[in-house]
């Protein structure tokens, strides 16, 4: 049987290399994705240096050509790709501090560049390897993109989630007949460099949901949003 193959976004530290750890403890070979090849190189090499199945690879989820290229290289070494988690994602400090009528158009944007159009531009990459193995996107988002629960503050980050969420139920009803499955999911309040000192989840629990996710077989859900201990959450 063939080896699967993964790939993760923004996986050089946090719940993204948990997220890779476990995949590849699961007989994955995972493509460890960053935008800085030293941070892709190192991390990578923390867990092969472990007897795991981890690349490297140099992807920067806002821009075109570092994707396409990203695509050419997984597709001309593996030819395959069985799962991808679209992990990469930002908070600016303008987003946490100032209230929406003051935030910077430059700042909703930059934010909507990383968490909203990088999640697409990626699947739009690989949807063919995806289609070829009937594979899993997940999207990690957030309960702060809830629109039920919107309240003050954290006007790009809570709006760029909500489309993300969106982007996945788009996506997940055109993939559907192709045999993929496309999933946003919230990992929890997790103790990172986005989430702060003071949040009770660690990295490890933050990837349970979102491996859960990117390893469903053919007849798991999609079109879902999902949270920690796997239960569906509302939009």
């Amino acid at each position: 049987m063939e080896t699967k193959v993964a790939l993760v976004t923004g996986s050089n530290r946090g719940i993204g290399f948990e997220v890779v750890r476990r995949l590849a403890e699961q007989g994955y070979l995972v493509y460890l994705a960053a935008r800085r090849p030293g941070a892709a190189e190192e991390a990578a090499g923390e867990l092969s240096g472990r007897g795991l199945a981890v690349r490297p690879l140099v992807l920067d989820v806002t821009q075109d050509e570092s994707v396409r290229r990203a695509r050419e290289h997984v597709e001309a070494e593996s030819g395959r790709l069985d799962a991808l988690v679209n992990n990469a994602g930002v908070l600016l400090d303008e987003d946490r501090r100032l209230p929406g009528l003051e935030l910077p158009i430059e700042a909703v944007r930059a934010t909507y560049e990383v968490n909203t159009f990088g999640p697409l531009r990626v699947t739009q990459a690989f949807a063919p390897l995806l289609v070829r193995q009937g594979g899993n996107v997940v999207n990690v988002s957030s309960v702060m993109g809830q629109l039920a629960s919107a309240g003050p503050g954290y006007l790009a980050y809570r709006s760029s989630k909500a489309a993300l969420n969106m982007v996945t139920r788009v996506l997940a009803a055109e993939l559907k007949p192709h045999g993929v499955r496309v999933n946003a999911v919230h990992p929890g309040w997790i103790r990172t460099r986005m989430g702060g000192p003071e949040a009770p989840g660690r990295p490890e629990e933050g990837a349970e949901p979102i491996v859960w996710l990117a390893t469903l077989g053919p007849d798991g859900p999609t079109g879902g949003f999902f949270g920690p201990g796997n239960r569906p959450l509302d939009w």
